[in-house]
């Protein structure tokens, strides 16, 4: 037994010990591999392996461990890493300054909290609090898994254990208006309509178009409340600085996450307009979280902002999501495969959907083998995701379609 396997047996048997028998099950399917540094596009393992890093559930738009966002984080665990919150906080106040900046005009009023599955708490109890009770969410769509956020998370595998979850739901098919239509005309004025620009964990689904915006206008209609989830699609990952940009769709309130972190510390925020936030902004202390909005974490959500626009990283997602269409459009053609696998995207959220689940686990443990990490998609089996930089280079793009080639020809 080598020093290695040691050490790999050593880590798994505590991880089952003290993190469960699944986590270590999975640790053993993928190598028993354990990542120890980071930068770029690029992981680095105990061993010495590098791995490019095209997935990480769409947290890394800036690539590992990005420079500017790290001495921000440096810098506030230098002087302040954590507030008291009785005082103003100057760095917390600056980095809702700068989020609303690039937010859709009148979504001025942020409210940090620490992921993504919060922010749609968050987001579903201020919607409760105007009386917004009936809540209608899309099949396939995916808001978290914390009780609220899961309730509008429509996927019987995820809920069942935990059951009863929110009254009041009611879920309708992804970019079907008629079905909107008629759920939201069963709210009488007590509506509130939470989706995705497109759906991730879902398989990446894109709406027809104007879906988004018919959507907006039924809301209106029907007095209910318009939740945008852009915690994966937000923040240039479709090459647009909002998902819903495209249609021009302004809705009450806007989530964030993911991106926002700048992959350095988790951080998400809800942001609304100014008469939805009301009640929220009146009383503090309607609902506050311990550790939300801490310094650090505002350090590196102000420090993403500002690297997005100063690096063009935004229009920098549009221009390799469009070579990465192409390039994989072209592989499956050449291979003869375009008919038999689906493939879909916007800017660097791109989904490719075969008939059998098994096979896209054998393309992610193949290209696994090969030194190169995607996304699974937990609400669609049959997808396989990718999520890249846009940091990444040619080289880096050469690389992950050399590996997905040699993969693809061994698995079909």
């Amino acid at each position: 037994m080598t020093a290695t396997t040691i050490v790999t047996t050593h880590t798994e048997d505590l991880c089952r010990a003290h993190q469960g028998s699944g986590k270590a099950t999975l640790g053993r399917l993928l190598g028993g591999m354990q990542e120890v540094a980071s930068e770029g596009a690029w992981l680095t393992m105990s061993n010495g392996g590098r791995y490019l890093n095209f997935g990480g559930h769409g947290v890394y738009l800036l690539g590992h461990r990005h420079p500017k966002v790290v001495a921000a984080v440096k810098h506030q665990l230098d002087n302040h890493p954590m507030a008291t919150r009785v005082f103003f906080d100057p760095v917390a106040i600056g980095a809702a300054a700068a989020l609303s900046s690039v937010t859709p005009h009148g979504l001025d009023l942020v409210h940090f909290v620490n992921s993504g599955a919060e922010a749609a708490e968050a987001a579903i109890k201020l919607a409760r609090a105007h009386g917004k009770t009936a809540l209608v969410t899309t099949d396939r769509g995916f808001h978290g898994k914390t009780l609220g956020a899961l309730s509008v998370t429509a996927n019987p595998k995820y809920q069942l254990p935990f059951e009863p979850l929110l009254p009041g739901v009611r879920s309708v098919p992804f970019g079907d208006i008629e079905s909107l239509d008629a759920a939201l005309a069963q709210t009488r004025g007590r509506g509130c309509f939470i989706v995705e620009p497109v759906q991730g964990e879902g398989g990446v689904n894109i709406p027809p178009r104007g879906y988004l915006q018919a959507a907006a206008e039924l809301c209106a209609r029907h007095q209910a409340l318009l939740i945008l989830d852009e915690i994966q699609t937000g923040l240039g990952r479709l090459g647009t600085w909002w998902g819903a940009d495209p249609e021009a769709v302004i809705p009450d309130i806007l989530l964030v996450g993911k991106v926002l972190s700048g992959g350095v510390v988790p951080v998400a925020a809800m942001v609304a307009t100014a008469r939805v936030y009301e009640p929220f902004g009146e009383d503090p202390y309607l609902h506050s979280s311990t550790f939300a909005a801490s310094p650090v974490a505002c350090a590196a959500a102000a420090a993403t902002v500002q690297v997005l626009r100063e690096d063009g990283l935004v229009e920098q997602a549009a221009t390799l999501g469009t070579r990465l269409m192409h390039d994989l459009g072209d592989l499956l053609r050449n291979h003869g495969l375009d008919g038999r696998v689906h493939l879909r995207g916007r800017g660097l959220l791109i989904g490719m959907e075969f008939n059998d689940p098994m096979v896209v686990g054998e393309l992610y443990l193949g290209l696994v083998e090969r030194g190169v990490l995607v996304n699974h998609s937990l609400n669609s089996s049959t997808v396989l995701r990718l999520t890249p930089p846009a940091i990444a280079s040619d080289t880096d793009l050469d690389h992950f379609m050399s590996a997905f080639e040699h993969t693809i020809t061994d698995v079909l």
